[in-house]
C-alpha cells in the first residue's frame, strides 16, 4: 500500500483536469482458452513456469483448458513477457460498444489516432510519433496496402498486443513500437454469438450486425464469423486560406465551406480452421475478406473577398464512388518434436483491388459551368508470404529459436482523367507499376538466468527492395530502391527479491523505417488548385531508410489480481529522418518531395495506472479505476526552434475513467475522456503546422438480461467541438496559409448481444 498511493496520485496528477480512459471491468468471466499459437516473446503462462522449473514440456492430451478472469490473464501475459508488452483481450474490446478498432486502440496507454474524434482516418500512432513509424500487424503479419482499421470491427478481434520494442520475431520496422490485432480464435468458444448493433449520429443510423459459429468434427475445429456493416457519415469544415505580405498586409483571402456525406457499405467475414493430426501436428488456416463500398457527394463553396486574381471557382459540386475488396490468408502449421522442440512454419497470400470515380463540376458566382473534372483511379495488389521458427529448450527456462521470412508483393496502378483535368496529365494518364520484395532472417535467445532476471536477446537482418516504373501512359523512368538493416535487440526484466509483485524492465535497441512506397515512386499527384499549401506531391527514389537506437526502462508493480502501476521512459536517436519538403519548381507549380533531413532525438515518460477502488479503500464502492498519461520531447537537428519536433508528435496525452458495477442489479456504467493538447510542429525552415485539441468524452450502460444476452447503450463524443488544423508555408515574399475547422458529433449507440 505505501507503494501505490504515490505512484497513483502521479499517475492520477498527470491527467487530473485534462481527460479520463475507460478502466476495465473487474468482472470475471469464464472462457474456454485453448493453447495459443505462440508470437515472438508471448509464452503461456504455464509454458512460461514450466521452462523456470526445468520441466520439459509435453505433447497435453486435452487442448482445451478453462480460465476464469480475462483480466488476471491479460496481465499475467504482460508481467511474464521479458519484452515490454501490453495485452487487452476481449473485455477491453467489449466494454464501450465500440465499432472499428481505431476507437479501442485511443483508449490504450500512449496510443493516439489522428483526425477527428470520433472519424479517424489520420493514422495509429504510438508515443505521440507519426505514419510510419508505429508498426500495425494483423495475425504478426502485415495486412494488405489499403486496409483500413475503420473496417475492422472489435468482434472479429481476439486480443489486441502493445509492444514497446522491436522483437526480431517480427519486422523491426518499428521504431515506435508494434500494435498486433490478434483475430478471433474459433476453439475458444462454444456458443454461437449474435450480435445487433445500431450507431446514431444526427438522425443518420449505422447499423451492424455480426456472427460468430463455432464447430467441431473429430479433428477439425473452426470458427465462422463475420460481420455486416453500414454508416453514414457526414462532414462539414470552414478553410480559410491566406496570403501575407512580409508588412502584414493581406494579399488575398478565401473562405471555402465544404459539406458532403454519403453511405458507407462494407462485409468482414473472418472463418478460420484448425485440424490437428495424429501425430499431435497442428494446421491452421485463417483467410479474412473485407469489401467496402462507398457512395460520397459534396458541395464546396468558395467566397473571396479581397485578391487580384479571380477564385478558381464560386461552388464545386463532387460526386464520387469506389469499391474495395482484400482478401488475406493466414496459415501455420506446428510440429513438435523431442525434448520440446518446435518448428512453425507459415504462408499467406494477399489480393486486393480498389476502384475509385470521381466527377467535379464547377460554377461561377451566376451558377454558369466552369470546368468539369473526371478522375478515374484502379489499383491492384497482390503478394505471397512465408516464414517459420524452430525453437528448442537449451536447459532450465532456457529458450532457443531461429526464422526467416520471405514476402514478395506488387502493385498496379492506373490513372485516367478525362475532360478538362485531362490537361493536368499527358495524355490524360498517368499510371504505375511497383514491385516489392522482403528477405528476413533472425535467431532469438529467452533466457531466465536466475528466478529473479530474464533476459531476451535477437538479432535481425532485414532486406527490402522496391522497383517501379510509371508514369505518363506508364512511359517513365525506372525506379530501384534497396534497404539492408541489422538490428540487434536486448531486452531484460528484473524481479525484485523480496518484493514479488515488483519489477523493472530494460530494453536496447535497434529499429528502422522504411520508405514507403508512394514516397519511393516518382509519379507525381497533381493537385487541381496548387499553391504552396495545397502542392502536387511526387517521390524520391533516392530515399534511404531512418535508423534508430532506443533505450526503454520501466517500474511495474502489480496489484492484486486485476492492478497495475507503471512508470517507463524511452529514447530514440534517428539518423535520416525523411520529412517532406515544397518548393516551387522551375515550371512555376508547387511540389512537396520528401527528403532525408539528418538526425533527430525523441524521448518521454509514460505512467500508467488501473486498480479497483477497493484497493485503496476496502469500503469503497465496485469502481475500477484507469488512468494514463505520456509526455513527450523531441528535437529535429537543422530545423529551428523552439517546435522543431517530429512530425505530427503531441507534447503529451492523456486518459482517464471508471467504470462502476451496481450491487444486486446486473448493471454497470462507465465513462471515459481521452485528451491530446494542441500541437504544433515547425516541420521544415519555412514550414508550419498545427493540430488543435483533441478532447473525447465516451459514457455506456451495460444491462445483463436473462438467457445469456446483454443489451449495451453507449454515446461518444458527448461533448463535441471543432477539430483544428492549420499550416503554413513562407515563400520568401509571401506567408500562405490555410486553416480549417472541423465540425464533430456525437454518436450514440445501442447494441444487443446474445449467446445461442
Amino acid at each position: 500500500m505505501s507503494k501505490l498511493i504515490p505512484m497513483a496520485c502521479l499517475a492520477l496528477l498527470g491527467t487530473a483536469g485534462h481527460a479520463w480512459a475507460l478502466p476495465q471491468s473487474s468482472d470475471q468471466a469464464t472462457a474456454s482458452v485453448a493453447e495459443p499459437t505462440p508470437t515472438q516473446t508471448d509464452k503461456a503462462v504455464t509454458g512460461k513456469q514450466g521452462a523456470r522449473s526445468g520441466a520439459v514440456p509435453a505433447v497435453p492430451k486435452i487442448q482445451q483448458v478453462t480460465v476464469s478472469g480475462a483480466r488476471a490473464d491479460d496481465l499475467d501475459a504482460r508481467r511474464i513477457s521479458t519484452a515490454a508488452k501490453m495485452v487487452f483481450g476481449r473485455e477491453e474490446l467489449e466494454r464501450n460498444g465500440d465499432t472499428s478498432v481505431s476507437e479501442v486502440l485511443k483508449r490504450l496507454p500512449g496510443v493516439t489516432i489522428g483526425g477527428a474524434p470520433g472519424r479517424g482516418g489520420g493514422g495509429v500512432r504510438m508515443r505521440g510519433m507519426g505514419n510510419g513509424y508505429t508498426q500495425m500487424l494483423v495475425n504478426g503479419e502485415r495486412p494488405p496496402p489499403g486496409f483500413s482499421l475503420e473496417s475492422l470491427s472489435p468482434d472479429q478481434v481476439e486480443r489486441i498486443e502493445v509492444i514497446r520494442g522491436p522483437v526480431a520475431e517480427h519486422s523491426t520496422q518499428a521504431i515506435a513500437g508494434t500494435i498486433n490485432i490478434i483475430l478471433r480464435e474459433g476453439y475458444q468458444q462454444k456458443d454461437v454469438q449474435l450480435r445487433l448493433a445500431d450507431n446514431i449520429e444526427q438522425g443518420r443510423h449505422g447499423a451492424n450486425v455480426s456472427l460468430a459459429m463455432p464447430g467441431k468434427s473429430g479433428a477439425l475445429t473452426w470458427m465462422m464469423s463475420g460481420s455486416l456493416m453500414q454508416n453514414r457519415p457526414h462532414n462539414e469544415s470552414d478553410t480559410l486560406n491566406l496570403s501575407t505580405r512580409k508588412d502584414g498586409t493581406v494579399e488575398r483571402r478565401q473562405q471555402i465551406h465544404d459539406e458532403g456525406g454519403g453511405v458507407f457499405d462494407g462485409v468482414f467475414l473472418s472463418p478460420r480452421f484448425s485440424y490437428k493430426f495424429a501425430n499431435s501436428d497442428t494446421l491452421t488456416f485463417q483467410p479474412f475478406f473485407v469489401a467496402n463500398r462507398s457512395r460520397n457527394g459534396a458541395d464546396s463553396l468558395l467566397d473571396q473577398p479581397l485578391g487580384s486574381v479571380a477564385p478558381e471557382y464560386a461552388r464545386q459540386r463532387s460526386d464520387s464512388q469506389s469499391h474495395s475488396a482484400f482478401l488475406r490468408g493466414f496459415g501455420n502449421w506446428l510440429h513438435r518434436g523431442e525434448a520440446g522442440a518446435r518448428l512453425e512454419v507459415k504462408f499467406g497470400f494477399t489480393g486486393g483491388r480498389n476502384d475509385s470515380d470521381t466527377v467535379r463540376n464547377t460554377y461561377d458566382a451566376g451558377g454558369s459551368a466552369l470546368r468539369r473534372y473526371l478522375d478515374s483511379d484502379a489499383s491492384r495488389d497482390s503478394g505471397v508470404n512465408t516464414g517459420g521458427k524452430f525453437s528448442r529448450p537449451m536447459g532450465q527456462g532456457h529458450l532457443f529459436a531461429a526464422g526467416w521470412d520471405l514476402e514478395a508483393s506488387k502493385r498496379r496502378q492506373q490513372h485516367v482523367a478525362a475532360g478538362d483535368s485531362a490537361a493536368l496529365f499527358d495524355d490524360g494518364g498517368a499510371s504505375l507499376s511497383a514491385d516489392s520484395r522482403r528477405v528476413a532472417m533472425f535467431v532469438q535467445d529467452e533466457w531466465d538466468v536466475t528466478p529473479q532476471f530474464s533476459t531476451y536477446l535477437g538479432l535481425r537482418w532485414e532486406g527490402i527492395r522496391v522497383t517501379s516504373e510509371g508514369g505518363q501512359n506508364g512511359a517513365g523512368a525506372h525506379v530501384k530502391n534497396t534497404s539492408k538493416v541489422w538490428s540487434p535487440v536486448l531486452h531484460g526484466v528484473w524481479r525484485i527479491p523480496g518484493h514479488e509483485k515488483d519489477q523493472l524492465r530494460g530494453s536496447v535497441t535497434r529499429s528502422y523505417k522504411a520508405p514507403a512506397l508512394n514516397d519511393l515512386i516518382a509519379v507525381p499527384t497533381i493537385s487541381t488548385y496548387n499553391d504552396a499549401t495545397r502542392p502536387d506531391r511526387t517521390g524520391n527514389p533516392n530515399l534511404k531508410p531512418e535508423l534508430a537506437t532506443g533505450l526503454d526502462l520501466a517500474y511495474e508493480h502489480y496489484l492484486g489480481k486485476s492492478g497495475l502501476l507503471s512508470a517507463s521512459g524511452f529514447v530514440r536517436n534517428i539518423d535520416d529522418l525523411m520529412r517532406r519538403q515544397t518548393v516551387l519548381a522551375t515550371n512555376g507549380r508547387w511540389i512537396s518531395t520528401p527528403i532525408n533531413i539528418g538526425k533527430a532525438r525523441t524521448s518521454g515518460i509514460e505512467l500508467e495506472a488501473k486498480f479497483p477502488l477497493t484497493e485503496l479503500w476496502p469500503a469503497a464502492p465496485l469502481v475500477d479505476i484507469r488512468s494514463n498519461y505520456s509526455r513527450f520531447w523531441s528535437r529535429v537537428d537543422g530545423i529551428p526552434g523552439p517546435n522543431n519536433r517530429l512530425d505530427q508528435q503531441p507534447k503529451q496525452t492523456a486518459n482517464l475513467g471508471l467504470d462502476y458495477r451496481a450491487k444486486g442489479l446486473p448493471l454497470t456504467l462507465g465513462g471515459s475522456l481521452n485528451w491530446t493538447p494542441e500541437t504544433l510542429v515547425q516541420t521544415t525552415v519555412n514550414e508550419t503546422a498545427t493540430t488543435g485539441t483533441k478532447r473525447q468524452f465516451d459514457v455506456y450502460g451495460l444491462w445483463k438480461l436473462p438467457a445469456n444476452a446483454q443489451l449495451r447503450l453507449s454515446a461518444n463524443n458527448l461533448d463535441p467541438r471543432l477539430y483544428e488544423t492549420a499550416r503554413s508555408l513562407d515563400t520568401g515574399s509571401l506567408v500562405q496559409s490555410a486553416a480549417t475547422q472541423a465540425r464533430t458529433y456525437t454518436q450514440f449507440g445501442i447494441r444487443y448481444e446474445m449467446k445461442l
